[in-house]
């Protein structure tokens, strides 16, 4: 079982990205968020489970362990697939995806393409209870590999946590506004106030 890479970005593509471990590159699936804060060239370590079904052997993969975990927790509903699990994670972070699993709220699950109103029902019905919500919202083990590694960017996550904002929220606000407008990262010293009020002006949109 391939739990764990820690190696070099080569490629990243539409769903998947190319990662070089000793010579060996490991072509993995991964939520959309994960893969727009990749580059070609960078060091990243990324959490993976392997699927092995009739037609293919797959490697998936996740900046976060909240997101492994909770990818292996969705397959334990009957009819939901590495695939489907993967749609979600796509679709809403693992703190979200958890919330909205324990209030009930299958129009948010349905959002993600491939499930439906039926399945994303059978996920609370299933599921309900069985997530440890605050373990994920407290932010355990959910900080990417990026921000821990990124003194500025982690700068910028810790300004926005002590005006109140979440930890898992806070990050995803930063990388989104990192990535839409164009800002480099690791992040540049001179670029903490913009980003800053970036993320800020997003979260408080967002409410």
């Amino acid at each position: 079982m391939i739990g764990m890479l820690n190696g070099r970005v080569v490629e990243v593509n539409a769903d998947n990205v190319l990662i070089e471990v000793g010579g060996v590159g490991y072509e993995t699936r991964m939520p959309s968020a994960d893969l727009a804060s990749l580059r070609s060239g960078q060091e990243t370590r990324v959490y993976t489970s392997l699927s092995v079904s009739q037609d293919a052997i797959t490697l998936f993969g996740f900046l976060s362990l909240a997101s492994k975990r909770m990818f292996l927790q969705l397959q334990k509903v009957s009819g939901i697939g590495p695939k489907v699990a993967l749609s979600l994670l796509s679709t809403l972070p693992p703190d979200r995806l958890a919330r909205a699993v324990a209030d009930g709220d299958a129009t948010a699950l349905a959002k993600a393409p491939g499930l439906g109103k039926k399945g994303a029902q059978k996920i609370i019905l299933e599921l309900k209870g069985s997530i440890d919500l605050d373990a994920i919202e407290s932010g355990h083990g959910t900080a990417s590999r990026q921000t821990g590694a990124d003194p500025n960017l982690r700068q910028v996550v810790e300004g926005l946590m002590s005006l109140g904002w979440r930890q898992a929220d806070a990050q995803t606000a930063v990388e989104n506004v990192c990535r839409d407008n164009g800002v480099a990262t690791p992040l540049a010293e001179d670029d903490v106030p913009r980003v800053l009020k970036l993320a800020l002006t997003s979260l408080d949109r967002g409410r």
